[in-house]
């Protein structure tokens, strides 16, 4: 079935063009074309946005309920809001857990939507800089687990977020070699172990200035390294309550096209060993703890526009782009173009959420 989007205001990865058509057939853009004397239009078409660190979402929290159905309904409910890809995310937890996280999904690839894998935030990774995670499944990797570990996935572990400097090189080569995006965080890492561990080739940074060294005038930390270094990314939760207005704001003016936005979004949980409770606009541990976000990626869109002086084609470049990029997927998501997927969100001039498209149909 072949649709139109007539006389349309898109973003087409650069800029903003007025007065364009946009014909989508089956799941795919296939043509873009000018309009004519077109009038006026309120609305945006922009492309889906895509999460890489995601845990749950409509109460349905992955690694509690690690079910194909629980993972549809997580889907479901992202795609509500606009994100039309994510990694479903796992916290540090224990060896069975993962199991039956990969496990379903693996059950579940058959049938996916927007849910493009997995992404492992744990458990190699630095209890001195854990945040909320338990610290008691807190482990180095072997080289010997890893191979095991990505065998079984099958495919479909995309992302890891690791401590490198516990770990040996030849467990991040591995990684590396096999196709993972490896993401430095919850990490004590010097300036030059987190250099050293970029230099080796880890692409990117798990939620900067959370749950790792500090930018410190005498000891520059994790932070400065990323400044600092040609290649590596970032993540950022641009909610002020994980980090700052004015510190996302200070991070995108340094890093630029490095930068990406991440929900780390959790949902209200009881069981299991996080139990994420809802503290106004942020969730936190029975303890206190700060753990994940109420955010979705259109109000992270939104805060870097109005609170963070980013203007909007850099806002949804990080929500879209520089993400799709960043896992091998830039092809096909996080544009407008013929021949790219028909992910596409109409938004109005607030840019609240007028219409969601995926895969060419209205949902």
């Amino acid at each position: 079935m072949i649709n139109k989007i007539d006389n349309s205001t898109y973003f087409n990865g650069n800029a903003i063009v007025h007065h364009q058509q946009l014909t989508l057939e089956g799941s795919k853009i296939s043509g873009i074309a000018s309009v004519v004397n077109g009038a006026k239009q309120d609305s945006l078409v922009v492309p889906g946005f895509i999460d890489l660190q995601i845990y749950g979402a409509g109460g349905k929290l992955f690694s509690a309920e690690p079910s194909v159905e629980a993972l549809v309904h997580i889907e479901n409910e992202l795609l509500k809001t606009g994100t039309t890809g994510f990694l479903a995310c796992i916290a540090t937890n224990t060896p069975a857990v993962f199991e039956q996280c990969i496990t379903t999904a693996k059950a579940h690839r058959s049938i996916a939507k927007n849910c493009l894998g997995l992404h492992l935030e744990g458990p190699f990774i630095n209890a001195k800089r854990r945040g909320a995670h338990v610290v008691e499944y807190i482990r180095k990797a072997t080289l010997d687990e890893v191979k095991a570990l990505l065998d079984f996935g099958d495919g479909v572990i995309k992302m890891m977020t690791i401590a490198p400097e516990l770990q040996d090189d030849q467990v991040l080569q591995y990684l590396l070699d096999n196709g993972v995006v490896v993401s430095l965080g919850h990490s004590d890492a010097s300036f030059d172990e987190a250099t050293h561990a970029y230099d080796k080739g880890v692409q990117t940074t798990t939620h900067l200035f959370n749950a790792m060294s500090p930018l410190h005038h005498r000891e520059p930390g994790i932070p400065a390294a990323v400044f600092n270094h040609s290649r590596a990314m970032a993540s950022i939760i641009a909610d002020n309550q994980h980090v700052s207005f004015e510190v996302v704001k200070m991070a995108h003016k340094l890093l630029k096209e490095r930068l990406f936005l991440i929900t780390d979004a959790v949902t209200a949980c009881a069981t299991g060993p996080y139990q994420h409770q809802a503290l106004g606009d942020k969730f936190v541990m029975p303890d206190g703890t700060l753990s994940g976000s109420s955010l979705s990626m259109l109000q992270a869109v939104k805060n870097c526009v109005n609170d963070c002086d980013i203007e909007l084609i850099d806002a949804l470049k990080m929500a879209s782009q520089y993400p799709a990029q960043l896992i091998g997927l830039g092809a096909s998501i996080g544009k407008i173009a013929p021949g790219a997927d028909a992910n596409l969100l109409v938004l109005d001039e607030s840019l609240d959420l007028k219409e969601v498209i995926f895969k060419g149909e209205p949902i």
